[in-house]
Formats: structure tokens, C-alpha cells, sequence
């Protein structure tokens, strides 16, 4: 039987089954057991999802039952609080850098961010974002049971709104209970944010590794600039790949090193597989074309990343560290203003002050705030490199220190630092803080408290004594030896100048005059008068007692900064106005925390301020800081100033002001030792004032309009010339006129002098050695001078002179022979001459030259004059032909045998000196007797010589004081 038949047969005997029905019901009781099957498992199965998601519920409800519902204004406040990086500004707005950090993060905008960027992000860490509702269920199942069967993970199940939630509200622990909370905040927060507002905060939040410097980052915006040196805005496909794919593992992934530079090849190859990996993505979701991607993933993205970049605080470490100092302390006094304290509770609170420094420090590093400064950027980079490359600070030292193990050496180069000041707002323009900022050496030497020196004696004694009408410019102050107890100062010359204007004093920085003119004032507490109004706030509060206070004799020393800020007052003509460096600080959305405004205090009337100045431009045309005018590079400034230099020159200081600015330079070592270099090619006060010319030479370069007015300082009303008698500061009298001692000076109008001078009267004088003095009792009539000035003693003991044992101490050396002509009284002559009792020694090397007899000076100190004698011939007699003061006497072309007698103060004459024998002398002449002492010749003058030598005698001038001579000035 062949297969058709085979085939017919079969369908045959199915088809006659068919007809019985039996094959129908076959098939209903297979199909009723097998759905009966089937649909017993479906009911299990949905009571057991039901009964499983109830469980599942309820451990949900359980878990998130404590989690408080947040309001849509609360979850902004936390989905906005990361932190942000303050900024730094120079003036103008010009950016300095970031504030020092832990993490450093930029804030930025969506629409400031390349679309290539979003959407790689968007196609690595989640896919379904601009579908989803805050979460994915598969996702988060699949997670789920990854975890439960402790199998590896192979993609993440949060979204960009989980990854927001558990950064900003929530923390990074692994838990169920954090998940679900997690899951429940990231729905909420989907209904009051839209995707772009989460997109945008999540760009802002997340790390991103570590930039070229090594800091690590965070936020898309730091990210571009810190790993390609470019805006979010501007990065190009395979860049946007490449920081899309950090967030995974930003530490593994960053092509940079802990402490900056790039890591090795292998290190970096980790980044490039994940940049690859987030292009795939993309060109799977088709975000990107093959051509794109082929493009993208071939790209050299190690060319593009950015070089190690100096951060602010390695380019500018004196000014970050300095206006960070600054900013925190204006914020903490913000932030306590706000919560309801002020200063003194800050102060007096326990553990207070400390708190809220803290919260200041904080806030500074997180609250992105832009700190904005006054600091001129191109004035103080150039002020740094000049301090580079200047020569003249002196060398380098050993100092010997004492150490809890004894004593040791170190090696010290000498500091440096400066600082500029506009005058009438305060703004610090610029500042020198050091040379060379490191971790040994991170001090601020403009903000450090040090010796002020001479430069204190403006501040506090001269403008002081003038506000109060003591003393003015013309006032005499007699640099003389004086003692105060056991304290018995001296001056940087060793030396005393005798009367001098308080003008004079200033100038050439002597020391007595100024601790005189502190010493009439001092109980009146000048430090708190004016001192504390200026700005200075070093001081102890008793420390006014201290009398070498006025010279820079502080406990505590002044820093550069207030000593210079303190000199701005007098050219603000007495106003002084506290100088700042922080100009305002605002918030990450513009809003004003801080606004600096200027309270100017009035410290010194316009007049005093004036003569100060006026007093202080005689230090540079004339005095310690003359050497300024040959450093000056614009010589037409009205400059006016003061050197300063501490106990054993361990400061050396200058300070001086032009009618728009203040600028302060100071020098020494960071352990005081003495500046003192024999060596060098400078003085050491000349050393700082080149440092301070070459710092103004620079910024006048820069800026000459702000460092170089054209305008003076303006002369206010009440300001007049008046004359004066420089011996006393009263009103000239026709004796002083005649003595040449008169004087004129500025005086303010309110405290010219009112009464005639005192100082001198009329008397009969000679001359003993050198000096004038009036003649006692037994002084020779023809020695006597005639009726010439003398000191009038009510003058000296009103001004305690009477107690000198030496006079000519008063007499200032430029002008001592016009004092030396001023005869001392004969109440003075007991101290000044001091009768031994002996005749004076014999005069010495007569000899005769040309026409004139010539002899030495002998020994004794009280001659008074010479008496000449002549004979005719040796062994003769002889007789006096004249007598001189002076040390010749014109014997004309005749003979005879001559010799020469001293006589003293009290009329004692000398043994006849050596004989000298002129000519040829005459033999046989009939003796004559010797002159009686004191006997006129009937050939001698009215004034007491012979009349034909008068002419040579009135040519005659007294010696010259082999002490006398200019003093020398630092």
C-alpha cells in the first residue's frame, strides 16, 4: 500500500471518530485542566504579588515614616545649598582667583552649558530623565535584586533626581531606609522642580575629581576650567564625553594627580575607556551621528588637557592670606550682627568669639561670596617685582637667639614691606607684605607690630604740642644734655645741636627737643587724645606714661599699616579716616553683605596738620631724608615726610605724604638685629628710602595722575609768617636784631607770640677762650670789648639754663659765632671762669711772619688777652707797645727784640714768652721803665691799642671753638 492510500485511510477513520464525539470531548476535559492549571497559578500568583507588595508597602511606609514631608520652598533651600567657592577681586572688578578651599566649585546656569553636555550626561547616568517622574521602577528593581543576590552591578538604579537628593538632602549611606527615602524626596521633588531646574542643580552639585592643581572640584563650570581651561559653554564633543563620564568614579577617572600635574598613561587611559564608553551611549541613543562618534572617540583628548595653573594663593600669598584675614572678620561680624550680638558680647560670652570665627571661616569657603578689594592689581604686582629685584636691603645675617636648649645662630635676610594709602577715602592702593612668603616665612610685615621710631615724634609730640599752642615751628627747643630720673637719652650722633627751632629738631630727628616737647604734654594722655583717634590701636592704655613713647619706645611696637594710615590725617588736613582693603562683599545672586563707609574722624585742626606738614617737607629738602630728592624719579611732588629708626637700628622706617596719597616703607630683620652694615654702599636710613623711592617711582609710572598731583598741599586760613627771636621764640627785641638771631616762621594765628624778648641785655664783655663773657672786677679794661650783649639771667633760669655748667652748649654749631658773641653773666662766671690763682702759662712759637708777631695759645683756659713788649736790644728793657685778643700782632718792618705775655680773666699776667729778635736791634739805649700793668701808652688808641697797629687789631677775630662744627644727620 502505497502513502496516499496509506493517508486517505487515516482521515477515513478520524473523521467517523469525529461523528461519535468522541475526540470533542477529549479535547474540553484537556482544555478545563489546563486552564483550571493555569489559572489556579494566576491567582496564586496575583495573591502573592498582592500579599508581596503589601509587604513591600508596608516596608516602605515603615522606612520613610519618620521622614518629615518637605515643602516645595524647603526642598529649594536645600536642592540650592551647596557649596560654592568665594572669589577674590582686585579694584575694579578684576578677578584675583578663588578663596582658599577644600573643594572649589563655580556655580553656573543651563543655558551657559554646551547641549553636547547635557545630553551626555542625560544618555550616561539616565536615560529615561525627561520621562521619568523623579524614579525608574524596573531600575530600582533591578538594583533591588542585584543586592539581594549579592550579584555585581551592572548599571545604577538612581536617577539624576536621586543623585540630587541623596547630595543635597539626604546623605551617601547604604541603606534600605535611606533608599526609600531617597525614592519618596525624589517624587516630591519632581512635582515642584521641573527637569531643567534639576538637570541645572545636579550639574552644579556633583564631583568632578581633581583639577590640573590638584583641588578637587566640583560642579560642571570648575570642571571645563580646571581640566581643559575652557567654559562649560564651550567644550566640544569628545570634552563633554569626557567629563560626562567623572561623576562615576571622579577620583579614578581624573587625568590629574593628588598634588597637581598629570597622572601616567595608565592612570590617564582610565578617563579615555570611560569617555569612549559615554560616546557609545550617546551614539546608541542617537544623540550623535556615526560620523560624530567615529570623530569623537579618535579624538587626542590628552591635548586638551589644561597645564598646572598657580593658584592666587601661590601667585598673590600676602594679599589672599591678607584679605581672607579681612573678609572673615567682616563676616563673622555680619553673621553675629544678624543673630542678634554684638562685639562685646562676642568678647565677654565664653566660648562666643571662637564660634563664630568658625562660622566665619565656613561661610567664607561655601557661600561663593565676591569679596571685592581696593587693591590696585597693576600698582601691587609692580610693587612685588620692584621688591624682587631690589639691591639694597643690606645682607644677609647671622643672629644669635636664645632657645629652651641655650643659645643657637640662625641665618635671616632682611624683610621688607610697605603700604600705600589714598588720603582722603583710605583705600589701601597697594602693599609690600615680605620678601619671598613661604611656609617659614608667611608673616605680613605691613600688619606685624614694630618699633615706629622717630616717625612717632609727629604723631605724638609735635602736632600734639601744636594743637595745644605749646610750641610751634619757630619755638626754640635746646638740645642740651638732659636726664629724666636715671633716663638720660642721647642723640643717633652723639651729639648735641644747643637751641634749635622745633623745626629744626624735627628735620634733623634729634631726640631731646622731641622728649621735651612729649614732656610738657604727656599728663594729658596724648595716646587717647590723638594717638587712638589715629588709628592706633598697639598701645597699652598706661603706656602714655612712658616718656620714650614719643621717640617709638612702645612695648608693643605700631604696625607699618597704622603708623602710615595715622601719618594720612595730616594730609587730610587733620581728619583721619581708617584705612580698609575690603570694599564691599556680596552674595552668589548680587546681593550687598558688606559696603565699606568712610567715617572721618577729626584728630587735628587744619592749621596744626599744615605746619606739620610744612615742618615735614624740611626733612626731605633738608634733613635726615634728603637723600629722597636724588632718588625721586618726579621731583615736582609736594612731598612731605619722616624717617623713623628703632632702639640699636633693628627698624628703619619712612613715612610720607603727597596731598593725594600716604606711603610707608620699613625694613629690618624678622628677629630684630641691628641694620648697621659698615660695608655697604648706604647708609641704612638711605637704604630704606631708596626701597620706598623705587616702590613710588614704579606706581607714579603707572598711575602719575593718583602718585604725582601737580597741585601743593593748600595753606588754610590762619595760617601767618611771623618773625621771632630764635633764642627765645618771642617777639625779635632790637637786642636780638643786633645779635642776628631773628627769625621768621609759619605760626598758626591763634599762638603767634605776644611778648617782646627777654633773652638779652647790654654789658661789658671779653673774650675767654673763644667764648664771650662779661668782664669781672679784675678784668683788664683793655681787654674789655665795650658795651656788647650778654644772656639776661632771669632768662636763663626761667629756662632752667642757668644750671648748665658750660653755656656754650646752647650754641647751635651752623650759627656759633654769631652766639659766641653773646657774653655770659657774671652770675654764670664762677662755673664758667675758675679762678686758680696762678698767672696763666706763657704764650708759645712766637715767631715773626712778614709784618706781623705770631705766637700759639698757651695752656691755661681764662686768658683773656696778650700784652706785646719790645726792646731794643737783647737784655734791654722792655716796655709794652700794645696788647690784641687775637694770637698776631703787626710789628711793621721795625727792630728790635720782642716777647709776648698771656693775661687771664682775673688780671694775672704770664712770664714773657720766648724772646724774638727782628732786625738789628739799637745798643747803649738809655733803659726805660716797664709799663705798670694796666698803664694806657701815650701812642695807644681809645680803644686800647696802638694807633698804628689799630687798623691790624680791628681785623682781629677770636678763635675759632675747634668743636664747633655741622652736625650730621640720618
Amino acid at each position: 500500500m502505497n502513502f496516499k492510500e496509506s493517508l486517505h485511510k487515516f482521515a477515513n477513520k478520524m473523521k467517523a471518530l469525529w461523528k461519535t464525539g468522541k475526540i470533542q470531548l477529549a479535547s474540553r476535559i484537556t482544555y478545563d485542566v489546563v486552564w483550571g492549571v493555569v489559572l489556579f497559578f494566576l491567582i496564586i500568583g496575583f495573591i502573592g504579588a498582592f500579599f508581596i507588595g503589601g509587604i513591600g508597602a508596608g516596608y516602605f511606609a515603615s522606612l520613610v515614616k519618620d521622614e518629615p514631608i518637605p515643602s516645595a520652598a524647603e526642598m529649594e533651600k536645600e536642592i540650592y545649598n551647596y557649596e560654592e567657592t568665594s572669589k577674590l577681586y582686585f579694584a575694579n572688578d578684576v578677578y584675583i582667583g578663588d578663596v582658599r578651599s577644600d573643594l572649589y566649585r563655580e556655580k553656573t546656569t543651563l543655558d551657559k552649558i554646551s547641549p553636547m553636555l547635557t545630553d551626555a550626561v542625560i544618555a550616561t547616568e539616565d536615560e529615561y530623565f525627561r520621562v521619568h517622574h523623579g524614579v525608574v521602577p524596573k531600575a530600582i528593581i533591578r538594583a533591588l535584586l542585584q543586592e539581594v543576590l549579592n550579584t555585581s552591578v551592572q548599571s545604577g538604579g538612581s536617577t539624576l533626581t536621586q543623585q540630587l537628593i541623596k547630595n543635597q538632602i539626604l546623605t551617601n549611606e547604604v541603606s534600605f531606609e535611606r533608599k526609600a527615602k531617597e525614592i519618596l524626596l525624589a517624587l516630591r521633588l519632581e512635582q515642584f522642580f521641573d527637569k531643567d531646574e534639576i538637570l541645572q542643580a545636579y550639574l552644579n552639585i556633583i564631583p568632578y575629581g581633581r583639577d590640573a592643581s590638584g583641588r578637587n572640584i566640583a560642579g560642571i563650570q570648575t570642571a571645563a576650567k580646571g581640566i581643559f581651561g575652557i567654559n562649560a559653554s564651550d567644550v566640544n564633543l569628545a570634552q563633554a564625553a569626557y567629563l560626562a563620564g567623572l561623576p562615576q568614579s571622579p577620583s579614578a577617572y581624573t587625568p590629574f594627580k593628588n598634588g597637581g600635574g598629570l597622572k601616567d598613561e595608565a592612570g590617564v587611559q582610565l578617563g579615555i575607556d570611560r569617555m569612549k564608553t559615554v560616546l557609545y551611549r550617546m551614539h546608541d541613543m542617537e544623540y550623535i551621528t556615526e560620523e560624530q562618534y567615529n570623530e569623537a572617540v579618535n579624538y587626542d583628548i590628552v591635548a586638551d588637557f589644561t597645564g598646572e595653573v598657580d593658584s592666587p594663593n601661590e601667585t598673590y600669598p600676602y594679599l589672599t592670606t591678607e584679605v581672607e584675614a579681612r573678609a572673615k572678620t567682616i563676616i563673622r561680624n555680619v553673621l553675629a550682627e544678624e543673630a542678634g550680638y554684638t562685639m562685646e558680647d562676642l568678647r565677654n560670652t565664653e566660648g562666643l568669639l571662637d564660634e563664630y570665627n568658625g562660622l566665619a571661616d565656613r561661610a567664607l569657603r561655601m557661600n561663593g561670596y565676591e569679596i571685592h578689594t581696593t587693591i590696585n592689581k597693576e600698582i601691587y604686582e609692580k610693587f612685588q617685582d620692584v621688591a624682587m629685584n631690589f639691591t639694597q636691603y643690606g645682607p644677609d645675617k647671622m643672629t644669635t637667639i636664645t632657645t629652651k636648649d641655650g643659645q643657637t645662630q640662625i641665618q635671616q635676610s632682611v624683610q621688607a614691606s610697605g603700604v600705600l594709602i589714598e588720603n582722603h577715602t583710605g583705600k589701601i592702593i597697594s602693599f609690600l607684605g615680605g620678601r619671598g612668603f613661604n611656609e617659614d616665612n608667611q608673616i605680613n610685615y605691613m600688619t606685624r607690630p614694630r618699633s615706629n621710631g622717630s616717625t612717632m615724634k609727629p604723631l605724638l609730640a609735635y602736632a600734639p604740642a601744636m594743637e595745644k599752642g605749646i610750641v610751634q615751628p619757630g619755638t626754640p627747643i635746646a638740645d642740651i644734655p638732659t636726664s629724666w630720673g636715671r633716663y638720660t637719652p642721647g642723640n643717633f650722633d652723639l651729639r648735641f645741636h644747643g637751641i634749635l627751632s622745633a623745626r629744626d629738631n624735627l628735620t634733623n630727628s634729634y631726640n631731646i627737643p622731641a622728649l621735651k616737647t612729649y614732656d610738657r604734654i604727656m599728663n594729658d594722655n596724648p595716646v587717647d587724645q590723638y594717638l587712638r583717634k589715629m588709628g592706633i590701636t598697639t598701645l597699652g592704655n598706661d603706656e602714655y606714661a612712658n616718656l620714650s613713647l614719643a621717640i617709638g619706645g612702645t612695648s608693643t611696637g605700631v604696625t607699618l599699616e597704622e603708623n602710615t594710615n595715622a601719618y594720612a590725617t595730616f594730609a587730610n588736613s587733620g581728619q583721619f579716616v581708617d584705612a580698609y582693603m575690603i570694599e564691599k562683599i556680596t552674595t552668589v545672586d548680587g546681593d550687598v553683605i558688606y559696603q565699606h563707609q568712610s567715617e572721618p574722624v577729626p584728630v587735628f585742626s587744619p592749621q596744626t596738620s599744615y605746619l606739620t606738614i610744612d615742618m615735614m617737607r624740611d626733612v626731605i629738602s633738608e634733613g635726615s631724608a634728603a637723600y629722597l630728592n636724588s632718588q625721586l624719579k618726579y621731583r615736582n611732588v609736594d612731598w612731605a615726610g619722616k624717617t623713623g629708626t628703632s632702639q640699636n637700628t633693628n627698624d628703619v622706617l619712612f613715612v610720607a605724604s603727597n596731598p593725594n596719597v600716604t606711603f610707608g616703607a620699613w625694613i629690618g630683620y624678622k628677629t630684630p638685629d641691628s641694620l648697621v652694615c659698615e660695608s655697604c654702599d648706604l647708609h641704612h636710613t638711605n637704604r630704606n628710602i631708596k626701597l620706598w623711592a623705587a616702590l613710588v617711582n614704579a606706581a607714579s609710572d603707572l598711575n602719575p595722575e593718583l602718585m604725582a598731583p601737580a597741585e601743593q598741599f593748600a595753606r588754610p586760613d590762619g595760617i601767618v609768617e611771623q618773625s621771632y627771636c630764635s633764642i627765645s621764640g618771642m617777639l625779635p627785641s632790637d637786642l636780638c636784631a643786633q645779635a642776628g638771631l631773628v627769625k621768621t616762621d609759619l605760626f598758626n594765628a591763634k599762638f603767634v607770640p605776644t611778648q617782646r624778648d627777654d633773652s638779652l641785655i647790654t654789658g661789658k664783655q671779653v673774650i675767654v677762650n673763644g667764648r664771650s663773657v662779661l668782664a669781672g672786677a679784675k678784668t683788664p679794661a683793655e681787654f674789655v670789648q665795650g658795651n656788647g650783649l650778654t644772656f639776661n639771667p632771669e632768662f636763663l633760669k626761667r629756662n632752667g639754663y642757668d644750671r648748665l655748667s658750660d653755656l656754650s652748649l646752647l650754641f647751635p654749631p651752623a650759627e656759633r659765632s654769631k652766639w659766641e658773641k653773646i657774653g655770659i653773666p657774671s652770675s654764670k662766671i664762677g662755673n664758667s671762669v675758675s679762678d686758680d690763682g696762678q698767672a696763666p702759662g706763657a704764650p708759645t712759637s712766637v715767631t715773626k711772619s712778614g709784618s706781623n708777631l705770631t705766637w700759639k695759645i698757651p695752656g691755661s683756659k681764662d686768658v683773656v688777652g696778650y700784652r706785646i713788649y719790645r726792646a731794643d736790644n737783647p737784655g734791654g728793657q722792655f716796655k709794652k707797645i700794645g696788647q690784641t685778643t687775637s694770637t698776631s700782632y703787626s710789628i711793621g718792618n721795625g727792630t728790635g727784640v720782642y716777647h709776648v705775655k698771656a693775661v687771664d680773666y682775673f688780671g694775672l699776667e704770664s712770664a714773657g714768652s720766648t724772646e724774638v729778635a727782628v732786625g738789628e736791634p739799637k745798643v747803649d739805649q738809655p733803659e726805660e721803665p716797664e709799663k705798670v700793668e694796666g698803664e694806657k701808652p701815650e701812642e695807644a688808641s681809645e680803644d686800647g691799642t696802638t694807633e698804628e697797629t689799630s687798623e691790624e687789631v680791628n681785623k682781629d677775630t677770636p678763635p675759632a671753638d675747634e668743636n664747633a662744627e655741622n652736625s650730621d644727620t640720618q
